[in-house]
């Protein structure tokens, strides 16, 4: 349903919102009048709020009570601040610096994490890119015993894999240190099951010995493809339930249960995905019993023509939606920073 506010009414809402959620008590039209210097008296907020509590966006816990904003009142709220935003985020008081990690996705998305639930006091999701962007970053060749090799398999988004492999006799240590030399040279960058992959590890106009012993290398390549599932970085478990209020636990317990489903979590993110748009999901709009009194904040990180995951924060339906909204949009714009100078668009 279309909700058409008058300006007035526009600010009450917002000011409202903004005074709840940074005391949590039910607002009274003296203190909204007190805390905001609105030119109106309080019977004139009151008429308000009798208007806007009759459209769905406030209610009131018992009679003599001051109101509090609805899963609606929150929606409308936040619609207005994704149409007011900035073309491009300021870092403000949110700091993310990946420069220092160079090549390092997985210690990326992990700061990225831990800067998000540290600033917030929400639950911080940060999904890895997903098995067909990930490409190889550095192979290892190493002659473990003289009939053993290990070979080790490091991806673009973070994923290091083994393979011991075992040869009926011992191992010439040149043909190793040549097999190192080549599959960096030759494979580096190229993405994990596809064509050209497979066309580099059997070319045709190699010697016959070298060929063989390539091929016997091969399946720690398919190990790596198939160990590449998509990844969920999570941080903050401990801020939200600190700061929880009681009638807010057992949606945050909820929360914690479905966590332990990984899989459930990135199929929920993955159904709103926006690409290089923030969203925000309140309540019910998760369409999850889980998450029916929590609140989504995210935003998508990746290449120019390409998402690769997401970053978002999860808290209660009473949360500052605007810090979350900064931080998520912050956060995804470094994260596309850093991920530009790894993949090459193909």
């Amino acid at each position: 349903m279309q909700i058409e506010l008058t300006k007035r009414q526009q600010r009450i809402l917002g000011s409202l919102v903004e005074e709840y959620v940074s005391t949590g008590q039910p607002v009274g039209s003296k203190t909204l009048v007190a805390r905001t210097g609105m030119g109106v008296s309080s019977s004139t907020v009151r008429n308000e709020f009798a208007a806007l509590e009759a459209l769905g966006l406030l209610t009131h816990p018992h009679t003599s009570a001051g109101r509090v904003p609805t899963e609606r009142g929150y929606r409308l709220y936040a619609d207005g601040l994704l149409e007011r935003l900035e073309p491009r985020p300021e870092q403000g008081e949110f700091r993310l610096d990946l420069s220092e990690l160079r090549n390092e996705v997985e210690s990326a998305l992990q700061a990225t994490t831990e800067t998000l639930s540290e600033m917030t006091r929400l639950l911080a999701l940060v999904s890895a890119p997903p098995v067909e962007t990930a490409s190889l970053r550095h192979v290892e060749v190493l002659l473990f015993q003289p009939n053993r090799v290990m070979v080790v398999v490091i991806t673009s988004a973070g994923g290091v894999t083994k393979r011991l492999v075992e040869f009926p006799e011992p191992v010439d240590p040149g043909l190793a240190s040549w097999a190192r030399e080549y599959l960096n040279e030759e494979v580096a960058g190229v993405r994990l099951g596809t064509r050209a992959l497979r066309q580099r590890l059997q070319d045709p106009g190699l010697p016959a010995r070298e060929r063989e012993f390539l091929d016997a290398l091969g399946p720690a390549f398919t190990d790596a493809a198939a160990s590449q599932e998509q990844r969920l970085y999570v941080g903050g478990a401990a801020g939200l339930l600190g700061d929880a209020r009681a009638d807010e636990l057992e949606a945050c317990h909820r929360l914690l249960e479905l966590l332990e489903r990984r899989a459930n979590v990135l199929e929920v993110i993955g159904e709103i995905l926006e690409p290089r748009r923030p969203y925000v999901r309140v309540g019910e709009e998760l369409e999850n019993p889980a998450l029916r009194d929590v609140s989504l904040v995210g935003s998508t990180y990746g290449l120019t023509n390409r998402t690769l995951g997401s970053v978002s924060l999860i808290g209660p339906v009473r949360m500052d939606y605007e810090k979350a909204i900064h931080s998520v949009r912050v956060a995804a714009h470094e994260l596309s920073r850093f991920v530009e100078q790894l993949y090459e668009e193909r």
